[in-house]
């Protein structure tokens, strides 16, 4: 019996399934292949914690993310993109957090001033905007102990996770004011209006009424919304006087009036809503024009309502025939839409639309928040005050 064709047919059968063993092996992943997949892991979490509810499980997914982040190379971080992850969530300096005060602490008193913010997670202008107006708060009531509260999840958790503070939401806040047996509840929002933000404020407000004895909200900054893009109030015509004159100031005029006369726009933009209280921005608009400040123009980064469109006020200010405009925030905070909606690189920024529309010779930016200006803190001061000595 010839035991050759045999022998061959084995040795092939044994070479096909040595093939087929080897193919069910995954080949080895490239230094790209792993680079990428380390920074997709880190941004499947910040992704995680890109949320607008805190769970039980927050804490603990704050501390995985920066602890992942860490452990990237630099090469890596770049790779780092998700929904809402990039290299800037945790790559970014944007101050130092150790000047902060989150103001969480326990040993309340009887009497509590609760300043509710939406929050940043730029630290420099935390401490100058937020904390300078919880500052002025402190030194005006030494009475009351003044406390802090976001109303962003989503800022908490990033400031949590990047920098290891922790800060309240307003449902903590309030807990911590029942826990501390607090009998009168003074709220102070930083909110420009009484809009989305506010009105989530005051649903959280009314499920803690039978909790604590009594709970009193003041008036954001400015004031009553109104029912038309005419009413105005004595805060709007405050707030823009103030901006006005520290805008003009921070330019080098030696006056408002001066700045008046120039050949140069001042354009305040806001955030925009699509809730009722956008009437808001019109009323601004009004206000400023009843001042005098015919070379001030009013945006919103959302476009709501469609007269403060950055497309709009670049038409606006081209027809008035303006050859240098200012840019700068209607915002209690300069974070993240000051700082990337308005004064950022990206084509899609006001600063480079105002510059693509080839209209203006000079395109400046100030990145300054309402909240660091001492007049606007006194303004809330007066909001507080006005409740306090009911």
């Amino acid at each position: 019996m010839n035991r050759k064709p045999i022998a061959i047919l084995l040795a092939v059968c044994m070479l096909l399934s040595m093939a087929a063993c080897g193919s069910s092996k995954e080949p080895a992943k490239t230094k790209e292949e792993q680079n990428r997949q380390a920074a997709a892991e880190v941004a499947r979490l910040i992704d995680d914690i890109y949320v607008q509810r805190r769970t039980e499980d927050t804490d603990a997914q704050c501390e995985a993310a920066k602890k992942a982040w860490d452990a990237l190379t630099d090469e890596q971080k770049q790779l780092v993109e998700g929904e809402e992850a990039d290299p800037d969530y945790f790559g970014r300096d944007t101050g130092d957090a150790s000047l902060d005060d989150t103001r969480n602490e326990d040993g309340i008193g009887k009497n509590e001033l609760l300043v509710v913010s939406f929050g940043t997670s730029f630290n420099d202008s935390r401490v100058q905007d937020i904390k300078g107006i919880e500052d002025a708060m402190q030194k005006a009531f030494p009475d009351w102990s003044v406390r802090r509260a976001f109303t962003a999840q989503i800022i908490i958790n990033h400031v949590q996770a990047r920098d290891g503070m922790k800060i309240d939401n307003m449902e903590q806040a309030m807990e911590r004011a029942v826990a501390n047996g607090v009998e009168n509840l003074v709220i102070q929002p930083t909110h420009l209006m009484h809009g989305a933000e506010y009105d989530e404020l005051m649903e959280t407000v009314e499920a803690y009424r039978e909790k604590i004895a009594s709970i009193t909200v003041a008036e954001p900054l400015l004031g009553p919304v109104g029912a038309s893009g005419s009413d105005v109030n004595g805060d709007k015509e405050a707030v823009c006087r103030i901006l006005y004159e520290a805008t003009s100031k921070a330019a080098g005029f030696g006056s408002a009036a001066e700045c008046v006369s120039s050949d140069t726009a001042l354009v305040f933009m806001g955030h925009g809503t699509s809730h009722t209280a956008k009437v808001t921005y019109p009323q601004m608009q009004t206000q400023m024009e009843a001042l005098g400040y015919a070379n001030a123009f009013i945006g919103t980064v959302e476009g709501e309502p469609e007269s403060t469109s950055c497309e709009a006020v670049i038409e606006a200010v081209r027809n008035a025939g303006y050859e240098k405009v200012i840019l700068r925030p209607l915002m209690v905070v300069a974070g993240d839409h000051a700082n990337n909606d308005m004064a950022g690189d990206d084509e899609d920024s006001w600063k480079s639309l105002f510059e693509a529309s080839g209209a203006f010779t000079c395109v400046e930016c100030q990145i300054e928040g309402l909240g660091c200006l001492e007049e606007i803190q006194a303004l809330y001061v007066d909001h507080s005050a006005a409740v306090i000595g009911k």
